[in-house]
């Protein structure tokens, strides 16, 4: 027989000389071991359980819901009140869900519990193609509201007016409007008197395909105060009076303004102005307009929107 092989030397120490079942051996072993896949009957299981508790908690939020309309308050729609809901929570969202997602969840979820508290109708104004306020009406009022569409903002009014509709959804004004589309410069003569609500969209990031266009909801209900508020005011004035004269005049009155719409006539022109926070009737920042403006008049005011992002 041949002469056994033979290490020459000596070889430092590996886990090849540890014998099996020591620490060494089962980190080895470990590295080659599958990782444990989940469980996916036990995720479903659970799943399961958290849709439960959502729902039960649903059920739970409408019988608060249903003993706040027992109470006697005076309006079911509380867009400041909405607005400063839908804001708290993506404020405090987390994880990654989309922000939008839980967004467009309480949006359906106020208009459904809207709908406990009254019969919800819309009004839209339709005066350009694609139905995009009626998208928009949807998107913040709930898939099953009942909704209506009508060729003008005069039609869209005259319902809610007449309570045929509870809301009416106008097209943002702007200044190339026709006078027919002036629907803001007699809102305040109406009767019953009819006041801006809210504006939409009201989470401004659009995705593919989502309706670009602005839209402002109105009612017989006045607005309701939100943490951050835009409002409307319509004022009278000289034909001549430029945007800059009445802007400075309503800065010095203590007012911050934003867009200003001018309407002139022959001898007078009217403006609707876009100011910063959230004013009323006996704001008595208006009787500091001076002779710029004239028989100025809240119109309404509305939550400012989410600057959202899009998922």
């Amino acid at each position: 027989m041949g002469t056994p092989f033979k290490l020459v030397g000596s070889m430092p120490h590996s886990t090849l000389d540890t014998p099996l079942g020591t620490t060494e051996a089962t980190a080895v072993e470990d590295d080659w071991r599958p990782q444990a896949q989940p469980d996916l009957p036990a995720l479903r299981a659970e799943l399961d359980r958290i849709d439960n508790t959502i729902h039960a908690l649903l059920i739970e939020r409408a019988g608060v819901v249903e003993k706040v309309a027992q109470s006697g308050k005076p309006a079911a729609f509380r867009p400041g009140r909405e607005a400063d809901i839908v804001r708290r929570l993506v404020a405090q969202h987390t994880g990654t869900l989309p922000p939008q997602t839980v967004f467009r969840m309480w949006r359906e979820l106020l208009a459904g519990t809207t709908g406990m508290q009254t019969k919800v109708i819309i009004a839209v104004c339709e005066i350009g193609p694609g139905a995009v306020l009626t998208q928009l009406a949807r998107e913040h009022f709930g898939t099953a509201t009942a909704l209506r569409a009508h060729g003008s903002p005069a039609q869209a009014l005259n319902d809610v007016s007449s309570g045929a509709a509870t809301i009416a959804v106008l097209p943002l004004p702007t200044d190339t409007d026709s006078t027919r589309d002036d629907w803001w410069a007699t809102l305040a003569n109406r009767t019953p008197r009819l006041h801006v609500i809210a504006r939409l969209p009201f989470w401004t990031a659009r995705n593919e395909g989502a309706p670009a266009a602005q839209a402002l909801v109105v009612a017989t209900a006045a607005p309701d105060q939100s943490a951050a508020d835009r409002s409307f005011l319509v004022v009278e004035l000289n034909n001549d009076v430029s945007r800059d004269r009445l802007s400075q005049s309503l800065v010095s009155a203590g007012l911050t303004p934003g867009v200003i719409l001018l309407r002139r006539e022959s001898d007078t022109a009217f403006a609707l102005i876009d100011v910063a926070g959230f004013l009323t009737d006996d704001d008595p920042r208006l009787t500091k307009l001076g002779g710029t403006a004239r028989r100025p008049a809240v119109l309404g005011a509305y939550a400012e929107p989410i600057q959202g992002d899009s998922p």
